[in-house]
């Protein structure tokens, strides 16, 4: 089970949530059994899944699986994952519980949902801008002013608050330690490892397992897991076009292109590999993402295949 896409044990936490749910539909229905019948692994997720919500039966009826598809409630929230930690025994089964039940974005400070962005002004006077599927705490001790990011990517500029003047400014993900030194910066996380774009100023990166201190400068983009950092290269242009609701390409892979356009949009959307090596260039308003698709069918070879609203291939023509 290891090797399960994440996508397709994301697509199952969905579908667990919204098989429960009172208004689950007819049509809902029959997009849940083509989704099943796509693959042998994607019914095989579905029976853990389904083990999962059986072991999830004494998990009192406000607290059902309507939190895990709309959660809404911190207290219902936590007591949901206590009761969950202690259910999961199996191996497959904890897999799917930890891609799909992040406890900390859940209980973050600052949350956003797939293609949203927020802005949000710190204690300090700090500004931090969340992407999309982004999840960050604040956490000022008098000592740090530390923001923990558990998922997404963040836009930060710092303030120059003389009450927090000696409270260095920490940014904190699991690959490890940022501190600003009066400075605009990017912080992605990804799968495996950490990005930060400096666009201002410069950031100290010290990695969870390292001792060792590197200071990126502005217009410099440094990639660091926990045990160092890997690389620093010139910050592109266009690092912080998001922040404007715009994804630029520029002769981008079109598989890579729709990594990219995907974290903007809900469900699956996945590249044929007779397609993947076309090439993207442009601006494109993230906002509107069946619009972008319809702009790639129109400049590109290639046709869209939607098997719901929530799956949708492109492949050549």
């Amino acid at each position: 089970m290891t090797a399960v896409d994440a996508r397709i044990l994301d697509e199952a936490a969905h579908w667990l949530a919204r098989r429960h749910a009172s208004d689950f539909s007819e049509s809902e229905h029959a997009e849940l059994m083509r989704w099943r019948g796509q693959s042998a692994i994607h019914e095989h997720v579905w029976q853990q899944a389904e083990r999962l919500k059986e072991r999830m039966s004494a998990v009192p009826a406000p607290m059902g699986m309507a939190v895990l598809g709309r959660p809404r409630r911190a207290a219902g929230r936590r007591q949901f994952l206590k009761t969950a930690a202690l259910a999961l025994g199996a191996p497959a089964l904890g897999w799917l519980a930890y891609r799909r039940l992040p406890w900390q974005a859940w209980n973050a400070e600052f949350r956003t949902a797939t293609g949203e962005r927020r802005s949000v002004t710190l204690a300090d006077g700090s500004r931090i801008l969340l992407n999309t599927a982004t999840a960050v705490s604040a956490d000022f001790d008098g000592t740090f002013r530390r923001v923990r990011q558990h998922a997404g990517e963040i836009l930060v500029e710092t303030a120059h608050s003389a009450r927090y003047a000696d409270q260095p400014f920490i940014v904190q993900t699991g690959d490890g330690e940022m501190q600003a030194l009066g400075t605009r910066f990017i912080v992605r996380m990804h799968e495996q490892g950490t990005t930060l774009s400096v666009l201002d100023g410069a950031v100290g990166i010290t990695p969870a397992r390292s001792a060792q201190r590197t200071v990126v400068q502005a217009g410099e983009r440094a990639e660091f897991d926990s045990q160092a950092v890997r690389a620093v290269a010139a910050l592109p242009s266009e690092a912080d076009a998001w922040t404007h609701g715009v994804l630029y390409a520029h002769d981008m892979r079109l598989e890579d292109f729709l990594a990219e356009l995907a974290r903007y949009r809900p469900g699956v959307l996945q590249c044929a590999p007779d397609a993947a090596d076309l090439r993207v260039s442009g601006s494109f308003q993230v906002n509107d993402t069946a619009r972008v698709l319809d702009l790639l069918t129109r400049t590109l070879p290639v046709r869209t295949e939607e098997r719901t609203r929530y799956w949708v291939r492109v492949a050549r023509r």
